[in-house]
């Protein structure tokens, strides 16, 4: 069974700790067995240096015979050092010993409760990653406390689950409006099949079928835009050299009406991605901005290194506050800037999703008279 984090940082720390303690006990026994050494070799010079006569006028010393019995009797100084040495040294060993299992004891259960504490966070990181779902993103850590590493990993988990928790509720409304797009020309489908072709005269049938023919067209129109979304939200495989000076002539080419009026200033620009997102991007921004227009109208194209490309048309005003949601999927403000037949409302969330596949930044600007202006930055080329 694998050792948990926290038994591993209670044997290390433990035990560092408990090596450190046997290392100092060790190293005062051993000052101690050095101070008892001294003594006795100071005593033995001592015992060996006679002892000069004093000019006092005493009498001098008597013979060893004569001196006394208690002169036989009297203890030898280094032998008691000695003794002492050894009582002392020994319980010093005894105390030693039992200092270093406290102590390590102590240490161990120290370590293990500071360590416990330490992971806590962890643990409530664990925890709440464990109890998320699609249903219950809203939980979050909410970890007080200093600003060391753990509080900034559960910030950034918090972080996390906020941005999780805006894509599965952008992920939702993707659905119900895509099926909500889908299910609306099946249901005329389906009232034009019932009622329509009820009387099955040559007029209504040739009526039916091209009022037929402009609902499927429409749903491929929308399918088409929901394939192109995925594709650009999922970026491209290899990135090769793309001239966008090229991609805006083509779309220009494309989309020219004799109602509108086009303004192409076009200067050479090289960006690195997928030829064919980036000219899907180009051809939605020229469609939209001829499509989202009046007659008479004017569209101009810019393209520099350092400008970008700039498309602004005229057409119906536009809310400024409400400008950057037409990069959302679905997403309409003006019912003739949709019309059930014209489009799905994907056109400029599919730009979106290929310029943040190719790090491109994109704005959307309302013109003071009416109309759009939208801003793909490029890379510098100097940068």
């Amino acid at each position: 069974m694998r050792a948990t984090i926290r038994t591993r940082l209670t044997l290390v720390f433990g035990g560092l700790f408990l090596l450190t303690s046997a290392i100092v006990l060790i190293g005062a026994d051993y000052m101690v067995e050095r101070a008892f050494d001294g003594s006795v070799e100071l005593r033995s010079v001592k015992a060996d240096v006679p002892a000069r006569p004093q000019d006092t006028g005493s009498a001098p010393p008597l013979p060893a015979d004569l001196s006394g019995p208690e002169q036989h009797d009297a203890p030898n100084p280094e032998t008691m050092v000695k003794a002492v040495r050894e009582d002392v040294l020994g319980s010093q060993a005894q105390i030693r010993l039992a200092s270093i299992v406290v102590m390590g004891a102590v240490a161990f259960a120290l370590c293990w409760w500071l360590s416990g504490r330490a992971l806590r966070p962890v643990h409530q990181i664990t925890d709440t990653a464990r109890r998320l779902s699609l249903s219950n993103l809203d939980q979050r850590i909410n970890m007080k406390g200093p600003r060391d590493e753990l509080k900034e990993l559960a910030d950034t988990f918090d972080a996390m689950l906020e941005r999780l928790a805006h894509a599965a509720d952008d992920q939702r409304r993707f659905v119900a409006n895509a099926s909500h797009e889908l299910r609306t020309p099946l249901a005329v489908q389906r009232a034009a099949i019932e009622i329509g072709l009820a009387d099955a005269s040559p007029d209504r049938v040739a009526t039916m079928r091209a009022e037929l023919l402009r609902i499927t067209e429409r749903s491929q129109r929308l399918i088409d835009g929901l394939l192109a979304l995925a594709q650009g939200e999922r970026g491209p495989e290899t990135r090769t050299p793309v001239d966008l000076a090229a991609a805006v002539r083509h779309s220009a080419e494309l989309y020219v009406t004799p109602d509108i009026q086009l303004d192409l200033d076009l200067r050479p620009v090289t960006v690195p991605g997928d030829e064919a997102l980036l000219g899907r991007l180009v051809d939605n921004l020229v469609e939209n901005a001829v499509r989202h227009n009046h007659p008479g109208g004017r569209v101009e194209i810019r393209l520099a290194p350092d400008a970008g490309l700039l498309i602004s048309n005229t057409g119906p005003a536009i809310d400024p506050g409400r400008a950057a949601e037409l990069f959302q999927p679905f997403r309409r403000l003006h019912p003739d800037r949709t019309g059930s037949a014209d489009g799905a409302g994907l056109g400029l969330s599919i730009v979106a999703a290929i310029a943040r596949a190719h790090d491109l930044d994109v704005t959307a600007t309302p013109n003071l008279g009416g109309g759009l202006t939208v801003h793909v930055i490029v890379p510098s080329p100097r940068s």
